[in-house]
């Protein structure tokens, strides 16, 4: 009888099957494959050579504990190459782009000024496939029954789910406490954070307690980076003009008071200027046919899902044909960018309605375009074209199935307030409204018009343009104001107020202009920066009323970032930021950070101190890649005026000798 063979040693191959399954960049040390895909390893005997025909080799892999003897560990994950898997994705462009690629840009604004914020996913970057397991290992499934927990990881929609309600720290250790308060003293102000890397390894060091704060885009970044790093194809989606629809009706409910100002809202129906949110691609076998691919996931914490605060997924196409009855959330995510916005005066406790607009909200869905630096607009997946039958139909469609209840109703949503218009051409920065009025014949029209770019530290100059279609004389009584608003859509109090009398011969066009001083509105910007322009206007012979406003997002210079030399791995390279104080006052407690996967080790933090008024900082620093490709350098100023001046540089790094 043949003498059993004994292994000596095992050569798991870690660098060759790493490159074949595209995980080097995560490790070339440790065993890391995809599914679906052959790897290979070496088994050295002791005591004799292999026979084949005669010996007969037995693998036997599990999760969990280790019960038989080991050969060696190794990590699994989806696998987008393999035809046979459900997150599969047939473009090699979009598996670079959405598996691959550790940087991207989350757009943020509103949707006549679209900002792209440079974000270092940094999926592949040391350690964060351990936190991403260890992640999962602290999810309430894995706490309550691991066994099968573990063996329902298989499943994208079940991970996406774990993984959606583990970004947030609602129902358990997640990563981010969301904050939407103004108030950061005991952590980190959410608009400054530039990449998930310091997030993850902070959650991680800290015996996983949640890290203090995290908001809309920062939840999607974070969901993004560990989706890509377990292989499941993720982007970031950008909506701007945002629903919550707090009542499952498809409307939202916005009130006024007589200065056209917009007052907090009792139901808490809101619209954000912007809301974030993932998109993972994945097959649907739980869905009727035609309903896989691109699925929505919202880790941003606002109600609960099946007992827990995750959103999603949600079929994309489900949404566009107004499909609400399929799993999962579809009503609330349908409600973000299909809702109906209704306008309301609030006067001596009675409500009049002023408006209902029907195409206000989901406007330039965004997401950064495939291996480019360009925007996609994608809002013809989620919606047909505004005013077209085929949208009036699936949104009747949808209210329809809300309203015989056959499912579980609308969940949360996060975003940011704004108003209904198409974009306003004369000035980027701006979102307008001119004149909100129930008839359908307007005889007298407001709007108002920037006089320059509005720039944070300058004066902000407008005017309201009234004008008088009919052939009547019109006597008007205008109130104005303006207040900033939080990102949750709550407005603050009005800081500056006017009050313009204007008569109007018939068929004439008038201007009032108006100045808000720096001095005005410097104490009492958000961190969005945005400030809301209101006119409520009455003609003296109508008891009708004419609302218009105008919301403005003030605007920084950047950062500039220059590369001194060649870029080549594991060699010295110099990098150089250039930015500026952009206000006429003296400001303090000025800090940089700078990361990037592969040319940082770790986040950079440079402390300026004070920056006299409009002066001009040069800083140097010296670093050495060590990953070659393509590589992105992503930058942060933040001091006591302000917490986001953002810049990045695109930079390739040689392979070298």
């Amino acid at each position: 009888m043949a003498q059993g063979l004994e292994v000596d040693l095992t050569d798991l191959q870690s660098y060759q099957n790493n490159v074949r399954h595209h995980t080097e960049e995560i490790s070339i040390d440790q065993l890391i494959v995809r599914r679906g895909q052959a790897f290979n390893i070496t088994l050295y005997f002791r005591n004799r050579g292999f026979q084949p025909g005669l010996d007969n080799i037995i693998f036997v892999t599990e999760t969990g504990p280790v019960t038989a003897y080991l050969l060696g560990e190794f990590i699994l994950l989806f696998n987008p190459w393999c035809t046979g898997d459900a997150v599969y994705l047939d473009s090699e462009p979009q598996r670079q782009e959405y598996v691959m690629n550790d940087y991207g840009f989350i757009y943020q604004g509103n949707k006549n000024w679209i900002r792209p914020c440079p974000w270092n996913y940094g999926q592949f970057e040391e350690n964060i496939i351990h936190i991403c397991l260890k992640l999962l290992d602290k999810s309430l499934n894995f706490q309550i029954d691991s066994a099968i927990d573990c063996a329902l990881r298989g499943s994208p929609v079940y991970i996406s789910r774990v993984v959606c309600a583990m970004i947030n720290s609602n129902d358990d250790n997640g990563v981010l406490n969301g904050n939407w308060s103004e108030n950061y003293t005991d952590g980190v102000n959410p608009a400054e954070w530039t990449g998930s890397v310091a997030i993850l390894k902070q959650w991680h060091a800290t015996g996983c307690q949640p890290v203090r704060y995290g908001q809309c885009w920062v939840f999607a970044a974070v969901m993004c980076t560990v989706m890509r790093c377990l292989g499941i194809p993720t982007r970031v989606v950008t909506n701007f003009d945002s629903g919550h629809d707090t009542d499952g009706n498809l409307i939202i409910d916005e009130y006024y008071d007589n200065t056209g100002r917009i007052l907090e809202n009792k139901k808490k129906d809101t619209v954000w200027n912007f809301h974030v949110w993932n998109e993972c691609w994945m097959a649907r076998k739980d869905l009727p046919p035609g309903y896989g691919g691109w699925q929505v996931l919202d880790a941003t914490p606002q109600e609960t899902s099946n007992g827990l605060y995750c959103c999603g997924p949600a079929s994309v196409r489900a949404i566009k044909e107004g499909e609400v009855d399929l799993n999962y959330d579809t009503p609330f995510a349908f409600s973000m960018v299909n809702a109906d916005c209704t306008s309301w005066l609030v006067s001596g406790g009675k409500e009049q309605k002023i408006h209902q607009d029907t195409n206000s909200v989901g406007n330039f869905i965004s997401t950064k375009s495939i291996q480019s630096d360009e925007r996609d607009d994608i809002t013809q997946n989620y919606k047909y074209g505004e005013g077209s039958p085929q949208e009036r139909q699936v949104f009747l469609k949808a209210l329809q199935k809300l309203k015989n209840g056959r499912f579980q109703s609308p969940h949360r949503t996060d975003s940011e307030p704004s108003r209904p218009m198409p974009p306003n051409q004369d000035n980027p920065h701006s979102l307008d409204t001119p004149s909100l009025r129930p008839s359908d014949v307007v005889q007298v029209s407001l709007k108002f018009k920037l006089l320059d770019s509005p720039n944070m530290g300058q004066d902000i100059n407008f005017v309201l343009l009234a004008l008088n279609m009919s052939s009547q004389f019109k006597d008007l009584k205008v109130n104005l104001s303006a207040q900033s608003l939080l990102h949750d859509g709550s407005p603050l109090s009005p800081f500056w107020q006017d009050m313009a009398f204007i008569t109007l011969s018939p068929k004439e066009a008038k201007s009032y202009p108006c100045k808000i001083l720096y001095s005005q509105y410097s104490q009492y910007l958000s961190t969005d920066k945005l400030i809301r322009l209101s006119a409520l206007g009455e003609e003296k012979s109508s008891p009708e009323k004419i609302l218009a406003n105008k919301i403005i997002t003030l605007t920084y210079p950047g950062i500039m970032i220059n590369v001194l030399g060649a870029a080549i791995m594991n060699q010295p390279l110099t990098i150089q930021v250039v930015f500026s104080n952009p206000l006429s006052e003296q400001v303090e407690d000025c800090v940089l950070t700078l990361e990037g996967s592969g040319l940082f080790k770790k986040q950079q933090r440079v402390l300026i101190g004070v920056l006299k008024p409009r002066y001009k900082v040069t800083v140097s620093l010296k670093t050495v890649p060590f990953k070659s490709g393509q590589r992105q350098i992503q930058a942060n100023l933040r001091s006591n005026k302000f917490k986001d001046i953002k810049g990045y540089r695109n930079v390739y790094v040689d392979f070298g000798l």
